[in-house]
């Protein structure tokens, strides 16, 4: 993100010439249910409380005689990768011998050492608030391989990407954030809450974490960060490692922990998507701050593209 300076953002505002807005998040209770991401709820909201009772459709008057005031006020236990969000830097680090002498150590970008800066209940470094104070105000710029391969369930090397970017005119330069269409956003919305699991992992594209053509364009390109409709960005499981020990997240393993770029996940880019092809464009101003939340390994967001 240190790459958004001030004239990439002024570069930005450039794409905008109509005016319109896209909203790029999921409703934040999709997918739907606990079955495609085991482990993560989806949000639940209650009142807070007020003198013992719930501080909802709360008369004041309880208070303050004579008031007519009613007063709704609730909180919310939200899983920050559970829809559409942000992954931090601190999201996934891994294991190996970084000092040669013989012992593994858990370590993050930077060299933050798991147990120290990571740790259970929250992180001392490289938190999503980090993110989030930069702003993330920048060009997007989109990736629209559905139109090129529909829902195939296919893993975009560096060869497709190119073609793709090339045949819509979609140039990547430093600063941008590349937008990822697959159509699996689309899909999950039209799951209405109940997600085909076995549809959503056999179909749709994701980037080929093992392609190091790839790998080195995402370094060359100077792009800050990648968001996708789809739940990981890249294609999962992941192609066989040629190495006896690699990660089982080799995209996340690159941006996150090696570049410290930031992945967007469960975007909604379909509309989007529809717009550009229509208006012969592929950037557009893309403002995507995640929630500020200290110590979070992640955080829920509400892209906007404006055009």
């Amino acid at each position: 993100m240190n790459l958004v300076t001030p004239e990439v953002v002024r570069r930005a505002v450039g794409e905008v010439r109509e005016g319109r807005v896209f909203c790029l998040s999921l409703p934040l209770d999709r997918p739907g249910g606990s079955t495609f991401s085991p482990g993560r709820n989806g949000p639940s909201l209650a009142p807070t409380d007020r003198n013992g009772k719930p501080f909802f459709l709360y008369p004041m008057e309880q208070e303050k005689p004579g008031a007519t005031d009613v007063v709704n006020d609730d909180q919310v236990l939200l899983a920050t990768h559970y829809s559409t969000h942000w992954d931090a830097l601190c999201h996934i680090g891994y294991r190996f011998d970084p000092m040669g002498d013989g012992v593994e150590r858990d370590v993050f970008y930077n060299g933050f050492a798991g147990g120290e800066a990571i740790r259970s209940g929250g992180v001392s470094a490289l938190g999503i608030e980090v993110m989030a104070a930069s702003g993330v105000q920048t060009r997007g710029v989109m990736a629209d391989v559905h139109a090129h391969v529909g829902d195939a369930h296919v893993a975009v090397g560096y060869e497709l990407l190119m073609r793709v970017l090339e045949s819509d005119g979609a140039a990547v330069e430093p600063g941008d954030i590349l937008c990822l269409h697959t159509g699996f956003g689309q899909a999950l919305r039209d799951m209405s809450g109940k997600p085909d699991v076995a549809r959503l992992r056999s179909s749709f594209a994701g980037l080929d974490g093992r392609d190091e053509r790839l790998l080195r364009w995402i370094d060359d390109s100077g792009l800050v960060a990648i968001a996708a409709d789809n739940h990981a960005v890249e294609f999962l499981p992941a192609k066989p490692a040629e190495a006896p020990r690699a990660p089982f997240f080799p995209l996340h393993e690159h941006c996150l922990f090696k570049l410290g770029v930031h992945l967007g996940e469960f975007w909604y880019l379909t509309e989007l998507a529809a717009w550009l092809r229509a208006a012969g464009r592929a950037r557009f101003m893309l403002t995507a701050p995640p929630l500020r939340l200290p110590g979070a390994v992640g955080a829920p967001v509400n892209p906007v593209a404006t055009v």
